[in-house]
């Protein structure tokens, strides 16, 4: 049985090209369960792997994708049986695992988590790997104590996928975000997400001899890292918390030590691909609380497997907004 799926191949002389292709089940990598995919999704990942760029995908050809959701059509462990609906991120899959630019995957068991009720595959998908780890992000930063009456919060990449959903749980949950963007033009869409107010880039993405500046922020939620995140550690409020999540800035943190030393700063590193089963499935479930799904049909675009060249260029170069749900049945 044939299916379609998106494959990347790279030539002997560095050449990367990008095709829909039909492939045969037994094509797929080895795994516990087969899964009909519903949906995929489009994260800054997925534009490496698409690009095969940043060294993610060592083995070609490669299906990418690095986040699905579906059904399960057949599997070899007791968790799962026919019919049941799941979600999976992370993983490695869709750098050296086949993912989800395919009407099928097989995958091992212990990846999946079943899809929440209350969520549909759609809004799955709009929510991805972006929007669980900025859950993670939330829970990581409550866990350490941040109140919505502590004071603003504040999103870098405000408009991005993390960002995005973001900005609409916090604001769901009461706090006032602050959303840091690039992109004036992005600045109605997160108001419209409950971003109390918008800080241009310039504003916030310069370094400053300074260590410590005025006490701004009750918590920080960091998908830019670089010069942006040493100048946030700065700007913290005593004993609160930044998580950071991403390093769309740069991976350098050109920092001091003095907001940990002198303010009791924390610096919460987020990593959606390795959690563990028990923290997902919670996770998710407060996804499916406390993400307001209007706020989250507002973010999406649909796309085909036939965009995907052109998006994983795009997100690359920061030209997506909010989440691009991709129909590979489409």
């Amino acid at each position: 049985m044939s299916f379609n799926a998106l494959i990347v191949n790279k030539d002997d002389d560095g050449n990367v090209s990008q095709n829909i292709e039909q492939i045969e089940l037994d094509r797929l990598p080895e795994g516990d369960v087969t899964v009909a995919i519903d949906y995929s999704t489009v994260n800054y990942k997925d534009g490496l792997c698409v690009n095969a760029t940043g060294g993610l995908v060592r083995n070609f050809p490669h299906v990418p994708g690095i986040d699905f959701v579906g059904t399960v059509e057949a599997s070899d462990d007791g968790r799962y049986t026919a019919g049941d609906k799941v979600v999976l991120t992370g993983w490695r899959v869709g750098e050296a695992h086949w993912g989800g630019y395919a009407q099928k995957a097989r995958v091992k068991a212990d990846w999946l988590v079943p899809l929440p009720d209350g969520i549909t595959p759609k809004q799955a998908m709009a929510v991805g790997t972006a929007g669980f780890t900025s859950m993670l992000a939330v829970m990581a930063l409550e866990d350490h104590g941040m109140k919505p009456a502590d004071g603003e919060v504040l999103v870098t990449g405000a408009a991005g996928g993390v960002g995005s959903v973001a900005t609409a749980i916090l604001a769901n949950l009461g706090y006032e975000v602050a959303g840091v963007t690039g992109r004036p033009e992005t600045a109605d869409y997160l108001t419209g997400l409950g971003a109390s107010r918008i800080v241009a880039r310039e504003e916030i993405n310069e370094t400053t001899k300074r260590p410590l500046e005025a006490e701004t922020w009750a918590g920080c939620v960091d998908a830019v890292g670089g010069a942006m995140l040493a100048r946030v550690l700065g700007q913290m409020k005593y004993g609160s918390s930044v998580a950071a999540v991403g390093l769309a800035g740069g991976a350098a943190l050109p920092a001091t030590v003095v907001p940990f030393l002198l303010r009791g700063v924390n610096l919460l590193g987020i990593d959606s691909v390795m959690q563990p089963y028990d923290n997902r499935v919670r996770a998710w479930g407060r996804i499916a609380k406390d993400l307001p799904m209007d706020k989250l049909e507002s973010m999406i675009e649909m796309a085909t497997l036939g965009d995907l060249p052109k998006l994983g260029s795009a997100i690359l170069k920061g030209q997506v907004k909010g989440r691009v749900v991709v129909d590979v049945n489409a």
